[in-house]
């Protein structure tokens, strides 16, 4: 060990060390133990965390980003192996000639001063690092750890017990830096092909864990199920083994308990005792094993470990339950090696779910180009999979590497549905839309992907609790609703919350729900006059239906009545059958009751309120109220009261007639409306009629029809529609819109106001 190493660990000697990279989950928990043997910690990162300002509460001093400010004074810089020569801080440390430890030489002469136990392997060691520590604290050998995740348990991912002998180690094979280490004891979890963008083959990878091995001085413990690791670690004369069968420490008697395990643990063949671990998944069994062995190679007794183990939660991002209600489950996990997936998936499904969701982020371009079969065949255990792009690590793009590789690979390999979704920062629109009752989501990925589960759990937590507080039956809703379902302009984004209430009272308890917990509301009948801009609506959009809603009918005295959801045409339809005359304009019009008292819709000369008798609303102060016609003041597409009110059902009067005169001006209606207005998906007239000239034959005279944008269009047959030809977006509309304004203010000095609605962001807020 050199001088400077040995100051590392001397506490009566305490340097100023910086660490850059300080946020990463490795390097926090180096600061963390550094500041426990009393030296001066410095630290830097591209961003502020939780973490980081968590550590700032025990002494770092951070800051952001990095600097060549940051390491003056610095006796010794510490760097992770993300961090690239052209680093600020970096290069201003190699130039002042500052000392530069990498992170595993930092930690290795910290576990020199203890009795060193290293957990290694391609997988699985952040759980078994972690269960190691908390059985040997919980035995009362007060072990010092360092664990590359946030253990709850534990309190912290690394702690510097001066009291205690030994030191409990994650040790990072991604690097080489493996044989750096000389423990008394190690285990080995298993050897497989992975960081192939640092080795060159498994060969190379099984080199590095052998040197481990033979620096190992006291017990060497391994996994007898991972067949590289038991030709590197048996027949060495300090290995145990542990597995299923033929192994020194073996699992017997396994009962899954569905969340949790149990099973009796043998050692050469005689039963040590029971162990019930509180956490599921046969791989965490052998977890189990490796620590149980490693503890009883310390002395530690059994029946203290068994009940340290019993209490064991795991880490954060290991299987870690997000949300759980009867109808969903959302479990984090950080599994990303094939390896990985097929022991999550297979402990997600002893869960029973009604079927196994996974929104699974790739985790850098080398791994995903090299193992990219393997991904395809084991996420066929899922019954759906959504993929994100690649999370790049530190590494440059691959060309033609990204999430559709696995997409493709998965084609290949089986039927289960496969999506990708690229942009993690709208990937859980998809997946929240795609859940079902029953369902488990399983969100998986080394990066960053556990926000999408996160934001999804936050928005279901309220959406399970609106339905909850009502009788069953009263509402039903989802996330994520794409708009385009449900406007007649087949365009927009998701409603981050879609509820259909059935009754007056579900109505009035949702806008009541909504707006005590500032959640806005939109309330949306069949869409037909209204374009949602691509980012979606934030808040809740209410769409009432069935129930009274949907409900058209007769009252004694000829009049009928109809719900806020029931459509225009039904309304029609429904007059015409019982001889009553003067509704037929509507049967062309794409709407709803609710929307056309709300704009006063109209058609062939006539508009709503002109049959209108009294309108049934929700007021501004959540109160049922009913008003007569003579009591609201309609305009031209505008009904102000119904602006700030909610429309719940209203009462409408025609002329009783014979059915022959009412045929005569439905076909009438319909053939004006076939011949004068396009077939195409159009939300209608896009303008409100200026005074000077009807809008439609301005954007002829401007010479308009026909402009295209994108998938955007003007009608060739009406100039006041747009249409979409087919895959057209909201933006495509509103770039057509604001053109068609632009040339009528220029060339006629006429500015055109918007009779459609437009509603929502752009970029989507939720």
């Amino acid at each position: 060990m050199t001088d400077l190493t040995q100051r590392l660990t001397r506490q009566d000697l305490p340097l100023h060390i910086h660490l850059i990279g300080v946020a990463g989950s490795g390097m926090s928990g180096l600061a963390l133990l550094l500041l426990g043997l009393g030296h001066k910690v410095s630290g830097s990162d591209r961003v502020t965390t939780a973490e980081t300002e968590r550590m700032q509460g025990v002494g770092l001093i951070f800051s952001s980003p990095h600097s060549a400010a940051a390491v003056q004074g610095a006796d010794v810089v510490v760097f992770s192996s993300a961090i690239r020569p052209t680093n600020p801080a970096y290069a201003a440390a190699l130039a002042a000639g500052i000392p530069l430890l990498r992170r595993a030489e930092c930690l290795a002469a910290i576990l020199h001063t203890k009795r060193g136990i290293i957990i290694a392997g391609t997988h699985g060691k952040t759980t078994t690092s972690a269960m190691t520590a908390h059985a040997l604290r919980e035995a009362g050998l007060k072990p010092s750890h360092y664990v590359g995740a946030e253990i709850p348990i534990l309190g912290s991912n690394a702690r510097w017990a001066a009291e205690g002998e030994h030191m409990v180690a994650e040790g990072d094979e991604s690097d080489g830096t493996l044989v750096l280490y000389h423990p008394e004891h190690a285990v080995i979890l298993n050897i497989e092909p992975e960081h192939l963008d640092f080795y060159r083959d498994i060969e190379h990878i099984r080199e590095v864990f052998t040197a481990l091995a033979d620096h190992t001085t006291g017990k060497l413990v391994y996994c007898a199920e991972d067949p590289v690791a038991h030709e590197v670690c048996s027949g060495r004369t300090n290995a145990l083994s542990y597995g299923w069968e033929d192994a020194d420490y073996t699992a017997a008697d396994v009962r899954d308990l569905k969340g949790s395990s149990a099973f009796k643990v043998k050692k050469n063949g005689h039963v040590l005792g029971d162990i019930e671990l509180g956490i599921p998944g046969n791989h965490n069994i052998l977890n189990a094993l490796a620590a149980i062995a490693l503890a009883d190679s310390c002395g530690a007794e059994f029946s203290l470990v068994a009940r340290a183990l019993a209490t064991f939660a795991g880490a954060k991002r290991r299987f870690e339950t997000k949300y759980l209600s009867p109808q969903f489950r959302i479990i984090d996990d950080y599994g990303h090696h094939p390896s990985e997936l097929a022991a999550t998936l297979q402990t997600a499904r002893s869960l029973k779910p009604g079927r196994l969701i996974v929104l699974f982020q790739p985790h850098r371009y080398s791994r995903t180009q090299a193992l990219a079969e393997d991904f395809g065949k084991v996420l066929q255990a899922a019954d759906r999979v959504f993929i994100t792009d690649v999370y790049p690590a530190s590494e440059p793009p691959i060309d033609g590497i990204s999430g559709e590789t696995l997409i493709a690979a998965m084609h290949r390999h089986g039927i289960v549905p496969a999506t990708s979704v690229p942009d993690l920062t709208t990937a859980h629109h998809d997946v929240g839309n795609s859940l079902k009752p029953g369902d488990l989501l399983l969100t998986l990925g080394a990066g960053n992907v556990h926000e999408a589960g996160g934001r999804i759990a936050a928005d279901l937590k309220v959406l399970e609790e609106m339905c909850a507080l009502m009788p069953p039956g009263e509402i039903t809703g989802s996330l994520y609703e794409p708009m385009k379902r449900h406007t007649t302009l087949l365009v927009g984004g998701p409603a981050q919350y879609w509820l259909e209430p059935h009754s007056f009272y579900g109505f009035a308890f949702l806008v009541e729900y909504c707006r005590a917990r500032g959640i806005p509301v939109r309330v949306v009948g069949r869409g037909s006059n209204l374009l949602v801009r691509d980012g979606g609506i934030r808040g809740a959009v209410i769409h009432p239906t069935g129930g009274v809603f949907s409900d058209v009918s007769l009252d004694g005295r000829g009049l009928i009545v109809a719900g806020a959801g029931v459509r225009l045409k039904k309304l029609a339809g429904f007059a015409a059958a019982a001889g009553i005359g003067g509704f037929e304009w509507m049967e062309g019009i794409p709407g709803n009751v609710g929307g056309a008292l709300r704009m006063n819709a109209g058609a062939m000369g006539m508009d709503t309120f002109e049959q209108v008798v009294r309108v049934t609303f929700l007021d501004e102060d959540g109160v049922i109220r009913t008003r007569e016609r003579a009591e609201i003041q309609a305009h031209y597409r505008n009904v102000a009261e119904l602006r700030r009110n909610f429309a719940l059902q209203a009462v409408f009067k025609g002329k009783p007639d014979t059915s022959a005169n009412i045929k005569q001006r439905w076909d009438d209606s319909r053939e004006k409306r076939r011949s004068s207005q396009p077939l195409s998906a159009s939300a209608g007239c896009v303008f409100r009629n200026p005074e000077a000239i009807a809008a439609g034959k301005l954007v002829d005279s401007l010479g308009l029809k026909g402009l295209t944008i994108g998938h955007a269009a003007v009608s060739d047959v009406h100039g006041n529609f747009i249409i979409n030809q087919g895959g057209a977006t909201a933006a495509d509309i509103l770039k057509l819109i604001e053109t068609i304004r632009h040339h009528a203010q220029q060339q006629r000095h006429i500015e055109l106001e918007t009779e459609v609605k437009i509603l929502g962001d752009d970029e989507a807020q939720f």
